[in-house]
């Protein structure tokens, strides 16, 4: 194995928020970080951003890092950032640079933090064995696959904060609730009746596509959730086997090893 310098950056860019995990090679965690996603931030803007969050949390610097991104212009950006003010280079993942099967006409639309997500629930899904992996965020993915690298295709539904901000932007009355699940499936009041209908109604909408996708695949799939909306769901989906907060991480992190062994 290449020896590599630590610590590493693992960077998951989504649609809404951006985590930046600082971690050591083999994968213990340093520190974790949170921020929005900014499409009109300049590489400056992250330099400082990610400068500020080191310096508060009293870190070390990274000297490798691995990025996944969904919102091209932010990835790009902040890899700029790494690259002039830590002189670090950056491994860019995307269907380009993995070595995976990818079942879809079109192999180049498949998001990358779909495929990463494939590499972080190996611990989760033994070689040959198919899955499904639920990741909640903007848009909820269910993801088919066959461990370690078949990515199968799936299904690309409105995340439950979507959902619920198109209800409260469309209608004048209905007053924004949290989404917590409420007490029982009728709703005794407006806000429960709300609530019901984005949790509980999520839920069923969840178990019903991880139902119709198994009917699909060769044999019963293991079923991983993931994202922030997922432990808002333990123990109300009958169908997801496992809660994993640090999937997209961990496959970043896989991957990472992968390209400093080559």
């Amino acid at each position: 194995m290449t020896t590599v310098n630590i610590p590493l950056l693992a960077i998951d860019v989504g649609n809404t928020s951006t985590v930046l995990g600082l971690l050591q090679s083999d994968g213990t965690p340093i520190r974790s970080f949170r921020i929005r996603t900014d499409r009109d931030a300049l590489p400056d803007n992250y330099a400082l951003m990610i400068r500020s969050l080191l310096d508060l949390a009293k870190v070390p610097e990274p000297h490798s890092a691995i990025i996944s991104s969904v919102a091209p212009p932010v990835g790009q950006n902040i890899m700029v950032a790494l690259q002039e003010y830590w002189g670090i280079q950056v491994i860019e993942v995307g269907h380009h640079n993995l070595k995976v099967q990818i079942d879809l006409k079109d192999p180049t639309t498949v998001g990358a933090d779909r495929l990463v997500n494939m590499f972080g629930v190996w611990e989760h899904v033994p070689e040959g064995r198919y899955a499904i992996i639920v990741d909640f965020g903007t848009a909820t993915t269910f993801d088919a696959i066959q461990s370690p690298r078949r990515f199968m295709g799936g299904v690309i539904a409105p995340g439950p904060s979507t959902a619920a901000d198109a209800l409260f932007n469309k209608t004048a009355k209905l007053p924004r609730v949290p989404l917590v699940a409420p007490p029982a499936a009728i709703g005794r009041t407006t806000p429960e009746a709300i609530q019901s209908g984005l949790v509980y109604g999520y839920v069923e909408m969840v178990d019903g596509m991880i139902r119709r996708l198994g009917e699909e695949m060769p044999e019963k799939p293991i079923v991983v959730a993931t994202g922030g909306f997922a432990r808002t769901l333990k123990g109300l989906c009958r169908n997801i086997d496992v809660y994993d907060d640090d999937v997209t991480i961990k496959g970043l992190i896989n991957i990472w090893h992968e390209h400093a062994e080559d």
